[in-house]
Formats: C-alpha cells, sequence, structure tokens
C-alpha cells in the first residue's frame, strides 16, 4: 500500500460522514440525550468504535502479511494489490454519487453482526462511560461498506501495524462528523455535501486506485 493510500482513507472516512451518522446516528442521537458530560460518552463510543477499526485492521494486515509470505507469493501479492484498489476505486465511486458501490460488502459481515447485535443491548441505554467504550466497540462491527472496503486496503498494508494504522486514521477521519452530529454537524453535513467538495474529493480517491491499477498492468 502506497503512502497515498493512508490520505485515501483518511479523506473517505471524513467525507464518507454522511453515511456513517446514517449508521450510527440512532446510538448517537441516544448519547446526546439529556445527560450531562455527554461530551465524555461521545468520546468513549468512538474510542470504542475506531479501536475496533484499528483491530480489525491490524488482523487483516497480519493476514496479509502471512498470505503474502506463502510459497509462490506474487500471485496473492497480485490478488490483494488488485482488491485493495478496486476497492478504492468503489470508494471513489460512492463519494461521486453512486450510492450503490459499496452495498456488496455490507451483505459479507451480517452473519458477524447477528451475533454481536444482541451483545448491544447489554449496554443500551448508555448513561455512563463505562457502557459507552463497550457499545462502541461492538457497534464498530457494524457491517458498513465503507468500513469493509477501507479495510480491504488493509490487506495490503504488508504488517499488523500498517493495516492498525490504515484503519486508524479512517476511523479519525469519520470522527467529526460522528462526534459533532446534533452539535455543529448541520454547518460540516453542509460542506461535505457540497458537489464541488465530494466531486472533487471522489475523483481523488478514484484517482488513488486507477493509479495503483495502472502501476499493477505496467509491472
Amino acid at each position: 500500500m502506497p503512502d497515498s493510500g493512508y490520505l485515501a482513507l483518511f479523506l473517505v472516512g471524513l467525507l464518507g460522514g454522511t453515511h456513517c451518522v446514517g449508521m450510527c446516528g440512532g446510538i448517537v442521537g441516544a448519547l446526546s440525550m439529556g445527560a450531562p458530560g455527554r461530551w465524555s460518552m461521545h468520546l468513549a463510543y468512538n474510542a470504542g468504535r475506531i479501536l475496533s477499526y484499528t483491530a480489525a485492521g491490524a488482523a487483516a494486515g497480519a493476514l496479509g502479511a502471512a498470505s503474502m509470505s506463502l510459497e509462490g507469493q506474487m500471485p496473492v501479492r497480485l490478488v490483494l494489490y488488485l482488491l485493495a484498489n478496486l476497492m478504492l476505486v468503489a470508494l471513489g465511486l460512492y463519494l461521486l454519487g453512486v450510492t450503490r458501490a459499496l452495498a456488496f460488502t455490507e451483505r459479507a459481515g451480517q452473519h458477524l453482526w447477528r451475533r454481536l447485535q444482541p451483545l448491544t443491548r447489554r449496554f443500551l441505554p448508555a448513561r455512563t462511560v463505562a457502557q459507552a467504550l463497550p457499545l462502541g466497540l461492538l457497534w464498530g462491527w457494524l457491517p458498513c461498506g465503507l468500513v469493509y472496503s477501507a479495510l480491504a486496503s488493509s490487506l495490503t498494508a504488508g504488517s499488523a501495524g500498517r493495516g492498525a494504522l490504515l484503519m486508524l486514521l479512517f476511523g479519525l477521519g469519520t470522527l467529526p462528523n460522528l462526534l459533532l452530529a446534533g452539535i455543529l454537524f448541520a454547518r460540516l453535513n453542509e460542506f461535505v455535501r457540497r458537489p464541488v467538495v465530494r466531486t472533487l474529493s471522489g475523483l481523488l480517491v478514484l484517482g488513488f486506485g486507477l493509479y495503483g491499477l495502472l502501476a499493477l498492468i505496467r509491472q
């Protein structure tokens, strides 16, 4: 994964934030209701969520590194590199408005989520940091095309540490939209929804993916 991939995933997290609010908005809204100290609740929830992304990135990075260490590693490396850049293309198309470009990835996580979702009920309604943190840890595994597509890039990171860093940056990109939802979100949402912002960002991420595919063809 070239260094540009880190910037690409941060931008995807930041500018795909309206999708994140759509997926997590109900939980974020519940954390905003009533209780004093709601900032600490939001921070705890988002810390848990981003920790899950980071852990998933570390696992994907380790899996990719292990796969590439097998005998005959070149075909494996090419397949993983192709997958990662195709996912960047899909993410770029999503930012450009092709909203169904990521739908197929969400179906892949439904089995795991059916097992985890009942556990979230133990922490709802979340009224303390001790409830919000594990709620975020669990909610980080919610089937989400944006997350899963970003996670595919971690397969080519080369190590668990780099895979974790990729998903950490993606998670940090999603943070402003979710942390400020219901407070300053209206202004931020207005900005990221501007056609010129989404078009330029989508073209940038799409360009990263196409550049990677062209580099693969030239090899």
